[in-house]
């Protein structure tokens, strides 16, 4: 394969380029190799990218319903629309409340096994309108995950949603069918469930909604009552996703569900969250045993509080995609799309960061770095991309490559130093090659034709 230009696409700390475009550089012979050399291998191909987004909590849509319709629909367009946005094509929201809800709340009545009084009207104030607006700047049909972070309380060990507990034996036939109950009420709003998680962070007994699964449990529920009863309902198509929770003991947590064939004939993938670990050789593991099962990314932020204008949260941003997509991973699902200026609401004080902040008393909106340094892999690595093998020659630029539907290959390209630093960018054996300079704490894309 030979190409004759890469465009290029630039965000930078120092230079105030934000997706800034450039002038197009071509390949060309007889250039020698720069300081770091970045080589692609067309040939060897690997996962097939599904895609990227955020997620539609009650915080999000809380804090956007709090500013003027034209910020609003301006953070949205901005996110979602496919040429002038970020062209996110993904989600994940909350089944029942979770901590970046306005407070905890379930669909049923207290002690309603038979689930006769299920209802989402909760969510028809503010969740379901972001996402119908969210489509609507899309262009075109989400892929929704959605996540419980607990059961009703009257269905766990503790009697409460936050501080952990488990889920009661006598109610997990129960459980099982609340998932079809919702997908269907979602179905009813027009909005299509693409994937379920079993349970959020299910090894963390957190202060805010949450519960508690050993791998061998969330492996029997998912065998002898979940599988079944989406079968049963229906919604056999819908893709389960097991574990969501850290990459550290991923392999451990994917193994106790996936070495059993009865479990994992129900099951989709294996979701990750980035807290503890930047161990991405781990997503290699479960791929290698498991290759016929998916790996994707369903929540990572940056915790304690909002950071605008700072620089490193884009960084980790880009640092753990680039380690995720290049150990397998499929699709990456950011947390909040929106904050407010405290980094909530949040119904136990949880307070986090978000590519866009929106400050509810001032009508302002800020997109901090982590917004551009998504949009590097989000709008120039295409649904239906396949990753091709990189190599780069020294640790101060990492990189990921992808060639999308049309031939074209996007390389995403980042120096997180304080120096600039020269790049060639060369195929496996071609004569030709393009130069290229990054700023320090810069990201590029080169799209090459």
């Amino acid at each position: 394969m030979r190409f004759k230009s890469a465009e290029v696409i630039l965000t930078a700390k120092e230079t105030g380029d934000r997706l800034s475009k450039k002038e197009p550089v071509s390949f060309s012979t007889g250039l020698d190799a720069a300081g770091t050399h970045i080589e692609l291998d067309p040939g060897l191909k690997f996962q097939e990218m599904i895609g990227f987004c955020g997620a539609f909590t009650e915080a999000a849509a809380y804090s956007l319903s709090l500013v003027s319709p034209e910020k609003s629909a301006e953070v949205i367009k901005r996110y979602f629309d496919p040429v002038e946005g970020l062209g996110y094509r993904l989600g994940r929201t909350h089944i029942n409340s979770c901590d970046f809800s306005l407070g905890n709340y379930t669909y049923v009545e207290e002690g309603d096994a038979s689930l006769e009084s299920f209802t989402i009207e909760r969510e028809r104030k503010l969740v379901l309108p972001l996402i119908h607006d969210a489509v609507k700047a899309a262009g075109s049909e989400l892929s929704i995950v959605a996540s419980p972070w607990s059961p009703p309380p009257w269905m766990k060990s503790n009697g409460e949603m936050n501080n952990g507990g488990t889920l009661l034996p006598e109610f997990e036939g129960a459980w099982a069918e609340y998932y079809s109950k919702y997908i269907d009420a979602m179905e009813k709003e027009g909005v299509a469930i693409w994937g379920i998680t079993i349970q959020n962070e299910p090894e963390a007994k957190q202060v805010w909604d949450s519960c508690l699964y050993t791998g061998e449990e969330e492996r029997d529920f998912i065998k002898n009552h979940l599988g079944p009863s989406l079968e049963r309902n229906g919604h056999g198509d819908v893709k389960v996703i097991i574990w969501d929770h850290n990459r550290d003991v991923i392999f451990e947590r994917a193994s106790a569900v996936l070495a059993d064939p009865e479990a994992a004939k129900y099951v989709w993938g294996t979701g990750n969250h980035w807290y503890v670990s930047e161990e991405f050789e781990n997503l290699s593991k479960v791929h290698d045993a498991f290759p016929d099962k998916h790996l994707i990314f369903t929540e990572g932020c940056i915790e304690g509080g909002v950071q605008v204008g700072a620089w490193h949260t884009g960084e980790r941003y880009a640092r753990n995609i680039i380690g995720d997509l290049n150990n397998h991973l499929e699709a990456w699902i950011d947390w909040n799309l929106v904050l407010n200026e405290e980094g909530g609401p949040n119904h136990v004080g949880n307070y986090c960061d978000a590519p866009v902040i929106v400050d509810t008393v001032k009508d302002e909106v800020h997109y901090n770095s982590s917004f551009y340094y998504i949009g590097h892999f989000s709008k120039f690595i295409e649904p239906g991309a396949r990753r091709i093998w990189s190599g780069v020659s020294s640790d101060r630029v990492s990189a990921t490559a992808f060639e999308n539907p049309d031939g074209r290959v996007a390389v995403v390209v980042m120096n997180a130093g304080d120096d600039k630093e020269d790049v060639s960018m060369a195929v496996s054996g071609s004569d030709e090659a393009v130069r290229l300079e990054l700023p320090g704490h810069s990201i590029g894309t080169f799209v090459l034709s």
